[in-house]
Formats: C-alpha cells, structure tokens, sequence
C-alpha cells in the first residue's frame, strides 16, 4: 500500500462509507487465520473512519469508538486483539481508557496515536505506558508499521507482560 498522509483527502477518496458510517472495503490479502480484531478510538469522524478504512484494506477487522466510554463499552462487549486510541477525548481520555484496562486485567496491547503525548502521566503511572505512540500526524504507512510490529511482539512474547495493559 502506497504512503499517503492519513491526514489529507486524498487518502479518503478511495474509501466509500457504509451506511453505517464506517469504511467498507474489501480486504487486500487473503487470510487463512481469521484477521486481527482491532478497536480505533478516535473522537474525529473524519480520522477514525480513515483509520479504520486503512487498516480494513489491509485486511484487519475493524471496529470503532467515538470516544473512551464508548470504547470502553465496546471492550467489555467483544474480543480485540490490539486497541489503538486518540488521548484527548470527550468523557474518557485515552490515558483514563488504560487506566480502566489495567484496574480491570485486560489483556490488550495498546498504540497511543495522539497529537500530544502524555508524558507526565506516562512518567508519574508507568505501568499505563502503550506497547507504541504515534504522533499526529503520521502517514498510514507508519501505522500499518507500527500495528504488524506490535501485533507480531504481542503474539511472541509469552508472558506479554511488556506489551499488554
């Protein structure tokens, strides 16, 4: 799959919505696993349905949350294999999201993309540190990169006690 900035129209114009708002598409690769669950969280329309269509056409199965609440929701109604998830949000942030994760024992690993890091509550907590960050804006290579390397990291370390939150 070609580069192309996540943040730019040009990246959306292949992605036709569904009437359900998301992306439909087809997936690139044929799998004989069943794809990787991922949950996007992301309170802009806009990047979370561009994320989603990215990772979809990459052959991941997709779902996505507007905001921490409802990714929270989500997380106790379904199975995901990875989350990657904005930081400042309405009514739960990203940093809250991990927090919630980790008081509940989820096993999950976590890809911060966020225009601002937290790093003074990554410091003061930081057992709530992701498996990786992503800084805005950053190009859907860079996301498909860092979503295989920490899905494959997850799937080979025993313990995932590095990883998970």
């Amino acid at each position: 799959m070609a580069a192309f900035p996540v943040y730019g129209y040009a990246a959306m114009k292949d992605c036709i919505p569904s009437h359900s708002g998301e992306a439909a598409s087809t997936p690139l690769q044929s799998q004989t696993n069943p794809p990787d669950h991922i949950l996007v969280v992301e309170d802009d329309n806009f990047f979370r349905r561009l994320n989603a269509a990215v990772l979809a056409q990459s052959g991941y199965e997709v779902d996505t949350a507007e905001d921490g609440a409802a990714a929270w929701q989500a997380l106790n109604t379904d199975s995901y294999d990875l989350l990657i998830t904005d930081n400042r949000m309405p009514k739960v942030s990203g940093v809250d999201l991990l927090k919630k994760l980790r008081a509940a024992r989820m096993v999950l690993p976590v890809i911060m993309a966020t225009g601002t890091l937290p790093k003074e509550e990554f410091a003061r907590y930081p057992w709530l540190q992701p498996a990786a960050t992503l800084l805005k804006p950053y190009t859907s290579e860079d996301m498909l990169r860092t979503v295989k390397r920490v899905l494959r990291e997850a799937a080979g370390n025993g313990d995932k006690s590095q990883l998970m939150i």
